[in-house]
């Protein structure tokens, strides 16, 4: 059993501004250092056009190109290097596991990868320029595993594949783009079909209104569902999918079984975090172990979330965080039935 943890990130300021705030974190914390061996045997996937991203992000999100300015001016890093490590655009993507279940009041959702690539941080950012303010866990610094907004959107994603890759961001940058550009799951549905997609994934979104949606997307295809749960493949666009995505499809029957059970969002959490469920994943060798199960409440505007299996959740107030009522706690604690660790450590 290792012991794990997540630090608490929280500040409020431009994007630049951000971006320089989080370069002082960085250089005090051994992830950069792990994140460049682990990428170093796999540098060729990691080429961008500084002028083709450029174009996109000034597109998109302005506002985040000043982020990856601040962490370039904070760290003392060239820029092409930031772009590959911070931009989220035109990289690959390792493959991944994943669960989502929702009801009209909630999205919970099993995290699942290799403990190696998460970086263990917890984001809470409210900008002072442009962009809503949002939650999640962070990955590639700048991009989100999963999250909420100010206004209730709330998303996460399930990888697919990532054969037949296109030019384009990566999940973890859609993410942030969607929770910093979308108050709505129809604006975010029209962010997705705008953006240059680099791999295959599903898309889940939930706001206010209690409408969970289901977006196929693949740099070729585009599909919106309406569902209440979601694993590692797509329903409808078929051809997209992997060779064998059996397990897939045996989770997302679990998930059908036991939800018939579920009432209450506590219910929720414990079926996608209790090991003996069948949904939680201890396949950390495989990069498809559960790193964290997060909860998310539009309407209320609140969080959980627990690093590894049989936890208590994590629970706090976006609400109250964004009237100005900081967190006290600075880490989220946790341990995993595995060899490997978070790079944060």
């Amino acid at each position: 059993m290792n012991f794990v943890h997540t630090d608490i990130i929280q500040f409020q300021g431009t994007h630049y501004q951000f971006g320089h705030f989080q370069a002082e974190k960085l250089k005090n914390s051994p992830i950069l250092t792990h994140r460049k061996a682990l990428l170093d045997n796999r540098w060729r996937n990691f080429l961008v056009d500084e002028r083709e991203v450029e174009d996109v992000f000034k597109t998109f999100s302005p506002a985040i190109w000043e982020e990856i300015k601040g962490l370039s001016d904070g760290l003392g890093l060239p820029w092409n290097d930031c772009l590959r490590e911070f931009g989220g655009y035109y990289h690959e993507y390792g493959r991944s596991g994943c669960s989502i279940y929702t009801q009209r009041d909630f999205l919970v959702r099993n995290y699942d990868n290799a403990p190696n690539t998460y970086e263990g941080r917890y984001v809470l950012y409210a900008p002072t320029d442009t962009g809503y303010a949002s939650l999640g866990p962070s990955m590639q610094i700048t991009g989100r595993t999963d999250g909420m907004n100010e206004k209730g959107l709330t998303m996460g994603y399930n990888f697919v594949n990532r054969t037949k890759s296109g030019d384009g961001f990566i999940c973890n940058m859609i993410g942030r783009l969607l929770l910093e550009n979308c108050a709505t799951v129809e604006e975010a549905v029209q962010l997705l079909r705008e953006l240059p997609h680099r791999n295959t994934f599903n898309y889940v979104l939930l706001d206010t209104a209690g409408k969970s949606i289901v977006v196929e997307v693949s740099p070729r295809s585009f599909f919106v569902r309406e569902a209440n749960s979601c694993t590692n493949h797509f329903d409808q666009l078929k051809d997209e999918n992997r060779y064998r995505f059996d397990e897939s499809l045996e989770r997302l029957e679990r998930i059908h079984e036991k939800q018939q059970l579920v009432q209450t969002p506590y219910e929720a959490f414990r079926m996608l975090n209790d090991t003996e469920q069948g949904i939680f994943s201890e396949k950390y060798g495989s990069w498809a172990g559960t790193l964290h199960t997060a909860l998310y409440l539009p309407r209320e505007l609140s969080a959980w979330i627990a690093l590894g299996g049989n936890r208590q959740p994590f629970i706090f107030s976006f609400k109250k965080w964004l009237q100005g009522n900081k967190l006290r706690a600075t880490k989220i604690k946790g341990s995993l039935n595995a060899t490997d660790t978070f790079i944060n450590t």
